[in-house]
């Protein structure tokens, strides 16, 4: 199990998840972020924002997946 946290992930606090893989770690971030969105968080709402632009392009969206993914697995296991 590894832990990342929703800066690590491209949002905008502290809170902590905990997962064994990426796929998970980025299903948790999502449901965070949504969350976030649904309390209208101004801070969330940013980040939200610049991950809209991101996603504008495949490619750009491609590799900031493959860069967090990378982070992920870059990562010691949790004790």
């Amino acid at each position: 199990m590894k832990t990342m946290t929703c800066k690590q992930l491209g949002g905008a606090c502290d809170m902590e998840f905990q997962a064994n893989t990426f796929e998970e770690m980025a299903e948790m971030s999502k449901k965070h972020g949504m969350e976030m969105f649904q309390s209208g968080d101004a801070a969330h709402l940013e980040a939200m924002g610049a991950m809209k632009e991101l996603m504008q392009s495949p490619e750009a969206m491609q590799a900031w997946f493959a860069d967090k993914k990378a982070k992920f697995d870059a990562l010691p296991e949790d004790n």
